[in-house]
């Protein structure tokens, strides 16, 4: 299997790079879904999109987003096609494991604040505690004020953590269950210890209130989120990697992003979707269960003057999908889980599986060989390197994606990443190669297919 690393001539790897310091910089300021929606409105209106509110009509060449309660976001643009005879698709996910507050977060014990938590996404809790980490989101006044928190990226900032138990003392701990050897209600993060002259709790309060004029009530109406602090790093002594948080799967979401950014004059219209609530199960309003993508298509049929139920169900059964989103690489620290012939390897190009699912491909997609076909055909016409992989060896695990979501509106869909080391782990590892490899893939898929 070739490396996408061999081909590359210095103009490419300065591409390479190039786009890999976009990509860390996208990490950095969109370490929630809500950051990285806001993120992802920056940039398509820097490309021309507008929010659809703003068009009383559309026509080709035009350029819209619908903003879904700043947590998921679907973008279109206009092809010269009849829409009817189809969309092409890009679909990613921009939530991405992490430590949630409980709705009454905030309390004492012997001397000491803490936040109770509850985790959000599958995750080995014990790869959570004695990590610097911040605190992001949203808390949101009666009056509907919008405050917006975060705490801990900038290097002057304090940083939270969740304590681990010292090594003389943890003979007991180490005997337990990999699966347990943290609790889930034992991953409380600590905040405070200051009794100066007020309660530790109280002085904690005191600087909520002096710094944001939120009081303790008003965590009962928020979503707040700790993750992993500081930025995305270079990985390797030659730079070929980038270790980050959120990889999974904020790395196919800003891909996917930026490549339909670059779309022009095209002749199906292209869109891109990026959700919420897919660590979760993709439920819930900003999930891509929810009706919201259907709805966008409704709105923009409206808007061409072609709405109609049959218009919107005509235009799912002909759409094609990348369901972007990331796999498992090869880790030689970890060879028995995979087995080698149908795995991902690092630098070898974007994924494509054709299933997820477990125990029997159950809850899979399992994309037809003809569309598939004619993705490979549009991958050697343009030298894009891929490789085909599953989630590790039979019975062994498996994961899950959006792709069966949409494949149940009847359209082509396969899913179309990379491969990562670590996922779900606080920091990721992801190929600069497979990353660019990715980005081009999703460019010439929204082009050329039909």
């Amino acid at each position: 299997m070739k490396t996408a690393w061999k081909k590359y001539n210095d103009t490419d790897l300065k591409n390479v790079f190039e786009l890999s310091e976009k990509y860390k910089k996208f990490l950095d300021s969109a370490k929630t879904e809500r950051e990285a929606c806001a993120q992802a409105i920056k940039i398509a209106e820097n490309y021309g999109y507008q929010d659809i509110s703003k068009y009383s009509s559309l026509k080709p060449g035009d350029k819209v987003y619908f903003n879904n309660r700043d947590k998921a976001i679907c973008l279109y643009h206009i092809g010269s096609d009849d829409i009817v005879s189809g969309l092409n698709i890009l679909g990613a996910h921009i939530d991405s494991p992490r430590i949630d507050l409980k709705q009454n977060p905030l309390y004492e014990t012997d001397g000491l604040v803490l936040f109770d938590t509850h985790y959000y996404g599958g995750i080995k809790k014990y790869q959570w505690v004695a990590q610097p980490l911040s605190l992001h989101g949203v808390v949101v006044k009666k009056n509907g004020e919008k405050i917006n928190i975060s705490i801990g990226e900038n290097e002057n900032d304090p940083v939270f953590g969740i304590s681990d138990l010292l090594i003389h003392l943890s003979k007991d701990q180490l005997e337990k269950k990999g699966s347990v050897v943290i609790e889930g209600e034992d991953l409380n993060a600590f905040v405070g210890s200051n009794d100066n002259k007020l309660s530790p709790k109280d002085a904690i309060l005191k600087l909520f209130k002096d710094n944001y004029d939120i009081e303790e009530a008003d965590f009962s109406s928020a979503e707040l989120e700790l993750v992993p602090a500081g930025k995305a790093r270079d990985y390797g002594l030659d730079r070929s990697m980038i270790m980050a948080y959120g990889h999974d799967d904020r790395v196919c979401a800003y891909t996917s992003l930026y490549a339909m950014m670059q779309i022009e004059n095209p002749a199906r219209t292209s869109c891109t979707i990026l959700v919420d609530k897919e660590e979760v199960g993709s439920n819930g309003a900003t999930g891509m269960h929810s009706r919201f993508f259907e709805n966008t298509i409704a709105e923009v049929l409206d808007k061409m003057n072609k709405y109609s139920e049959l218009n919107v169900r005509r235009i799912l059964t002909n759409s094609f999908m990348l369901s972007s989103d990331v796999n498992c690489a090869f880790d030689p620290n970890y060879p028995s889980v995979n087995e080698k012939k149908n795995t991902a390897f690092l630098g070898k190009g974007v994924v494509f599986t054709k299933y997820t699912g477990a125990r029997g491909k159950s809850g899979c997609n399992d994309a037809n060989p003809e569309f598939y076909a004619k993705i490979r055909n549009i991958m050697d016409k343009h030298n894009i390197t891929y490789q085909t992989g599953e989630l590790g060896k039979v019975d062994q695990g498996g994961g899950g994606t959006i792709a069966y979501i949409l494949a149940n509106l009847n359209m082509e869909v396969i899913d179309c990443g990379i491969g990562l080391h670590n996922m779900h782990a606080c920091y990721e590892v992801a190929s600069k190669a497979d990353i660019y490899e990715m980005y081009s893939c999703y460019i010439k898929f929204l082009e050329e297919m039909k």
